[in-house]
């Protein structure tokens, strides 16, 4: 698992470059107001992917991970995902006048109806990658995702560099699903008329209640900023919100590079009876998300560098927001670890029952704040809820199980998170130096770890391995 987690992180990671890339290109091509029209269009175009696949992705890697012969179970994964998605894409096309009016943009109608064909694409792309990582093929898995970043680089440059503009980053945006559909089809080739296909009740048993967590975790998510744009927010700051968003991406990557492998991987090992291991295996994980806080806590304090020198100066006002919203992706990342461990065991209804609950209280917290305070208010009530959906889906993980990540593990991650947030935040460098002061306070944290004790000897002597030879120590049975 490791393995594959290491090769679709590398994988995803490539959003890091090309994501950044592309914003970089776009924010300073299209303005803020035309990003931030683009990204409004995206926004909703991505809720509404978001949630089509997270109704199905846990409940189709679960049951291909655990079944014989994954073709049936393949073929129903696909039929729902392009029922639902072109569904999905024709309500999109029809309320496009009507979204584009709430939100007080015209333009917004016909980038919305453009944005419309992306998404049965983009369903279908994400049904066969779930089928790959069910089936343990993680390598075919990073190569997808590969795929699909760096076509998206390529052809939104080229189509805006056309004259395109707005348009020209839709149409990219389209063609780099279309590309991981292509890429997709070359490793696996599952049946979309198999005529015994997997029982639809038994994936939608799992599905239903996922997919109410699901749509609860975009909109604590996702309202953010459309709630922003729609209680008199501006266009340029809707788009230096989306910007920031943007920068917040690494625990979004581990997100989506641990935790279905996580899922697969402890699926597989409850349904072959080796229930320690997995014990051991979801224990170790969340203890891995704390260790990504320091990381946060430096991101948080050298903010202000780093949005000017991504993005310049007139973004600066996101700087703040920033520092709120690392904090908010990494509570997601914990989030969904206990979701895939939920999951694993036997619980999907469990996560909805413990995030549903936020939903009223981010709605009337949006309502409240962001006529007070602005896209800072936004940020505010995002961080709290994130980290409050957090704390309650550990507690959840406590109940069934009886495990947490350890509680020294946490003062230490905490205590260095302060560090490296002192050292960010008072060693200000001009943005050619932060590419050197970046990687300094890292190779700080990490040496921090080392001497507090973090690492045993054993993990040490593994993660060195790993790191030395690309590859896990052979014999290696337990996580």
């Amino acid at each position: 698992m490791l393995d594959g987690t290491l090769r679709v992180f590398v994988a995803e990671a490539l959003i890091l470059p090309t994501g950044l890339a592309t914003v970089i290109f776009l924010t300073r091509r299209l303005g803020p107001d035309g990003y931030g029209l683009f990204t409004l269009s995206a926004a909703i175009v991505t809720w509404l992917e978001t949630g089509i696949s997270a109704l199905f992705s846990r409940a189709s890697i679960k049951f291909i991970s655990e079944a014989p012969d994954w073709r049936p179970v393949g073929t129903t994964v696909l039929r729902l995902h392009l029922a639902v998605s072109c569904l999905a894409a024709l309500i999109l096309f029809l309320l496009g006048e009507f979204t584009a009016a709430l939100l007080k943009e015209p333009l917004l109608r016909d980038g919305l109806r453009l944005f419309a064909i992306d998404i049965p694409l983009f369903s279908l792309s994400r049904a066969y990658r779930n089928i790959l990582t069910g089936v343990g093929e993680y390598r075919q898995r990073a190569v997808v995702s590969m795929g699909r970043w760096v076509s998206r680089l390529a052809l939104i440059i080229l189509l805006v560099e056309m004259g395109l503009s707005v348009p020209g980053a839709i149409i990219g945006s389209i063609g780099a699903s279309l590309a991981e559909l292509f890429i997709s089809r070359h490793f696996i080739r599952p049946s979309l008329f198999n005529p015994a296909p997997f029982p639809v009740k038994k994936i939608m048993t799992y599905a239903l209640p996922l997919s109410l967590f699901a749509l609860s975790t975009l909109f604590l998510g996702k309202i953010d900023l459309i709630l922003l744009k729609i209680l008199g927010g501006t266009t340029s700051q809707a788009g230096i919100y989306a910007a920031v968003v943007n920068l917040a991406v690494v625990p979004g990557i581990l997100s989506l590079s641990f935790s279905p492998l996580l899922l697969s991987t402890l699926s597989h090992l409850l349904a072959s009876g080796r229930d320690e291991v997995a014990r051991k295996l979801a224990r170790n994980s969340l203890r891995g998300v704390l260790w990504l806080l320091p990381f946060a806590g430096m991101t948080a304090g050298a903010a202000s560098e780093i949005v000017v020198a991504i993005f310049g100066k007139d973004y600066l006002p996101g700087a703040p927001l920033l520092a709120l919203l690392i904090f908010a992706a990494l509570a997601w990342l914990m989030i969904s670890v206990c979701t895939a461990i939920l999951t694993a065991c036997g619980k999907p209804h469990w996560p909805v029952l413990l995030v549903a609950p936020l939903v009223p209280v981010a709605f009337i917290g949006h309502l409240l704040l962001i006529p007070r305070l602005g896209p800072l208010g936004a940020s505010i009530v995002t961080t709290f809820t994130s980290l409050t959906c957090a704390f309650a889906a550990l507690w959840a993980v406590f109940r069934l199980w009886s495990i947490l990540p350890s509680a020294v593990t946490f003062l230490r991650s905490s205590l260095i998170s302060g560090v490296a947030f002192v050292i960010a935040q008072f060693w200000p460098v001009s943005p050619l130096i932060l590419l050197i002061k970046i990687p300094a306070i890292m190779l700080l944290i990490i040496i921090f770890f080392l001497i507090s004790g973090e690492l045993s000897r054993d993990e040490f002597a593994f993660a060195r391995s790993v790191v030395t030879l690309g590859k896990i120590p052979a014999g290696n049975e337990e996580p």
